[in-house]
């Protein structure tokens, strides 16, 4: 399935820069987008392949706009929703400081929809177009307790959006779907956790489905994980 034209957000480091590694090594073309240009290119600089570094703010309308009409290709076949900030270790709901509530919707949910909606006519254009959110367990109902106020709910609302634009871009072949990476040892997860490059494997498989694959779930390694 190389060839193809794919965007991720947040990948100047952790998950996001190692899904772009694997995806250029592979023989994709990759968008590697970072908030700070510099961070991008850094980044980019010797993964090999084809890797073009963007400056790329998904809680700034005019920059999506800005990196939407700078897509230079015909299409755009994956789209990685990765950037995420704000894992309020240190809040409770009961006590929570709402502006960084809001700020934590802004990147994680509003930036991911934001970006879709700005990315869709070259994402249909593409007619197997893939669109994987990258949640967490910690936005699953299930099993949501305590803790994390911001994070959990802004990805319980990304799992929302993700089953909505599941059943709209059904038609255009588009599949719509969130994964879990796992615990991973991240600068925002920290140590302790999965290697990066087995978290990373979670995403790339449901950018790989076929395209009778499932769209619309929330899955961790291949394997759904309870809404």
């Amino acid at each position: 399935m190389a060839g193809r034209v794919c965007v991720v957000t947040g990948a100047n480091r952790g998950i996001g820069l190692e899904v772009a590694r694997q995806l250029a090594r592979a023989g994709d073309t990759v968008l590697l987008t970072a908030r700070d240009l510099a961070k991008a290119e850094k980044a980019a600089h010797g993964l090999g392949g084809t890797v073009e570094p963007r400056q790329l703010d998904v809680a700034d309308r005019e920059s999506v706009d800005a990196f939407a009409r700078g897509v230079s290709h015909e299409r755009v076949d994956v789209l990685i929703n990765n950037a995420a900030i704000h894992y309020d270790t240190w809040q409770r709901a009961s006590d929570a400081d709402l502006g960084v509530v809001r700020e934590a919707l802004e990147t994680n949910l509003l930036g991911a929809w934001r970006l879709t909606l700005a990315l869709l006519p070259l994402l249909r254009a593409g007619r197997h177009g893939r669109v994987v959110n990258v949640s967490s367990e910690a936005g699953s109902l299930a099993s949501m307790g305590a803790g994390t106020p911001a994070y959990g709910v802004s990805k319980a609302a990304l799992n929302a959006l993700t089953r909505m634009l599941a059943a709209e871009l059904r038609r255009d072949r588009i599949l719509v779907n969130a994964v879990c990476p796992g615990w991973v040892a991240t600068d925002m997860g920290g140590p302790g956790g999965r290697p990066v490059a087995e978290g990373a494997r979670s995403v790339l498989w449901a950018v790989d489905l076929p395209d009778d694959g499932p769209t619309g779930g929330f899955f961790r390694d291949g394997r759904p994980v309870p809404w």
